[in-house]
């Protein structure tokens, strides 16, 4: 039909697509194993469209402004159809280890590299991922309901419901006033109580009440502990327990990454400042080999200024204790405040002050400090 360009019935295209996916599979000696097609793109691509650019210096212009527009594209293809995919994992992953090839094979063996700054690299490598493990793992679930049942609302006193955006309801009352799940404000001598407004969630579709500060994540399908937001580049939310980590990753990636991209430009386009390297390097295409280097240390900045912006807007949100997600609701609802210029909203909720703010984001995933007698009086 599409080869006589005939209409197609709805949903063709989407059940190839389907049964591609499913027969597109590996054999293995406990059974064929289906492999994730957002795997392959970035394996097979991302070199090809670097040694293509390495060839002439429009080709790398070309290449090296169509890779980031490819990538926002498929970002908000997904996002719209609200998708799980492994592709920017596996780009981000692959691109480190290519990168890290390039540099050994293309960088190293022209001998202004010595063996201690290559360690210092591997080591922050070795890091980085140990990082980025550590924040895939749990980024604190709450627990769902055995047999998805709604859970008895009893315990909950002077409760009052009422209806708001996104099916949750706001169950107020004399417990949503007080802090929980560590959110109690223990330190730096603050009361107990929580700011005024705070509320607990119903979510309707977990069938839970949520803590305050928690939401659900339409892409995992699960409310998280104090959500930030999802990141598709570890492919899960990052929540109360892997917020840590996750800016310990961000952190060990820039400074990684800046060092190779320092020993780069300073092998191949020796005498300049790395500024100016980056910008004007004239021996950088008289051979292929310093094409490459020079083609991926163009790709290592596009990709460490993306990551900058995340990570400096993550220390801000840190420092005016308010998440991704409280930031987006406060825009909607026009409740908060846009400050330097727009890089953070402050909704002036949970801000304590930046001591406090930042005292209070290393100790999440801690147990919440233990309330004495006398305050519970």
């Amino acid at each position: 039909r599409w080869l006589t360009r005939k209409p197609l019935p709805p949903g063709a295209l989407e059940r190839i697509a389907d049964s591609i996916a499913d027969r597109l599979r590996v054999p293995w000696f406990s059974g064929a194993v289906r492999v994730n097609v957002s795997l392959a793109p970035p394996l097979l691509l991302l070199p090809v469209f670097l040694h293509l650019a390495a060839l002439h210096f429009l080709l790398g212009l070309v290449v090296l402004t169509s890779l980031p527009v490819v990538v926002l594209w498929y970002y908000y293809l997904t996002h719209r159809r609200k998708e799980r995919t492994l592709f920017f994992l596996s780009l981000g992953l692959f691109s480190l280890g290519y990168m890290y090839y390039v540099f050994l094979r293309e960088v190293v063996p022209r001998g202004h590299v010595e063996n201690s700054q290559v360690v210092v690299l591997t080591c922050g490598l070795i890091l980085m991922l140990a990082a980025l493990s550590r924040a895939k793992k749990d980024p604190g679930y709450l627990p769902i309901p055995a047999g998805n049942e709604k859970p008895s609302h009893q315990g909950l006193p002077n409760k009052s419901v009422r209806g708001s955006s996104g099916g949750l309801h706001g169950i107020s009352g004399a417990a949503s006033s007080r802090a929980v799940n560590g959110e109690a404000k223990g330190y730096c001598r603050m009361s107990a109580e929580q700011p005024e407004g705070v509320k607990k969630d119903w979510c309707t579709k977990c069938q839970l009440v949520r803590p305050a500060r928690a939401g659900h994540c339409r892409l995992c399908g699960r409310c998280v502990r104090r959500l930030d937001h999802h990141c598709v580049w570890i492919n899960s939310c990052v929540g109360e327990q892997n917020h840590q980590a996750f800016i310990l990753a961000l952190s060990f990636f820039m400074l990684t990454s800046v060092y190779g991209i320092t020993l780069t430009l300073h092998t191949i386009c020796r005498g300049r400042s790395v500024f100016v390297a980056l910008l004007y390097c004239p021996g950088a295409y008289s051979d292929y080999s310093s094409a490459l280097s020079f083609t991926c240390v163009w790709y290592c900045a596009i990709v460490t200024a993306g990551m900058g912006y995340i990570l400096l807007i993550q220390l801000l949100n840190i420092s005016y204790n308010v998440t991704e997600r409280e930031a987006r609701l406060a825009l909607r609802d026009n409740t908060g405040r846009r400050l330097l210029g727009g890089l953070v909203i402050d909704t002036g909720q949970y801000n304590r002050g930046l001591l406090c703010n930042w005292g209070h984001f290393l100790s999440l995933g801690a147990s919440p400090p233990q309330r004495s007698a006398e305050d519970i009086v």
